[in-house]
């Protein structure tokens, strides 16, 4: 896709992989809206020039005035890029808090689903538009201690595959980006081996360029190769991670 002149929605774009893709973007001549739900660092986003919705998309309630915010304008890429993790171990003390895990569920898949079908009407009337849906290398083979991060994205990798085919033809093309481990708030205390999100960012804006239907990033790369030789022991490799 040529971005220049383009108008993008990307949500959770005042932090980490999305504060990155909004700025590579603008960048690239792209006009861009953005959501997210922590008033400091909207404000802050607001403050470099981008236009900001301010909402929590945990639950349709946040979700509602991101379309709203939207309609009448002309959005060519909607950008899925807002999630969160949630604590769900069992070899932990405790019993995990189901009420972010309900929200982590919504966020991380229904709120995409929700406002992919919500503009859809507005992407398929632009003649050449795209959907670009976040999900992870942990979306191929899941880890032992984050079994909801995990189906979430599974789940939304998923969709993303059936959605692609379901617009073939229609001018609204679904690339799926699977970041690696990436230096955000969301992975912080998880090793030091992380991606900068900088160059997170610059991989999957390059791969919009061209169209492509997967974004691997970094050492997913790796991951899908070992993946399509054995699913098994890319099982066993990140369940221990």
């Amino acid at each position: 896709m040529q971005l220049r002149g383009k108008t993008a929605l990307v949500t959770g774009g005042t932090d980490g992989i999305g504060a990155q893709l909004i700025r590579q973007l603008r960048d690239k001549g792209v006009t861009v809206i953005t959501q997210g739900r922590n008033a400091e660092r909207c404000a802050a986003t607001r403050a470099d020039g981008f236009e900001v919705v301010e909402a929590d998309l945990s639950s349709k309630a946040g979700v509602d005035p991101v379309i709203a915010a939207v309609q009448g304008r002309e959005i060519d890429i909607l950008i899925n890029n807002a999630g969160a993790g949630a604590d769900h171990d069992f070899r932990n003390p405790g019993v995990p808090d189901l009420v972010t895990s309900d929200a982590t569920v919504f966020l991380n898949l229904n709120a995409p689903i929700h406002l992919i079908t919500g503009l859809m009407p507005m992407l398929k009337s632009r003649g050449q538009a795209m959907i670009v849906n976040v999900t992870s290398g942990l979306a191929i083979a899941p880890r032992a201690g984050g079994p909801v991060y995990c189906a979430t994205k599974a789940a939304l990798r998923s969709y993303s595959q059936a959605l692609r085919y379901q617009l073939s033809g229609t001018g609204v093309h679904v690339l799926e980006a699977l970041p690696p481990v990436v230096e955000t708030k969301l992975t912080a205390g998880r090793g030091s081996r992380k991606m900068p999100a900088e160059e997170c960012a610059r991989q999957i804006v390059s791969a919009m360029e061209d169209d492509a239907d997967e974004a691997n990033v970094g050492m997913v790369k790796l991951l899908q190769l070992v993946h399509s030789i054995s699913p098994a022991l890319a099982r066993r490799i990140m369940l221990k991670f």
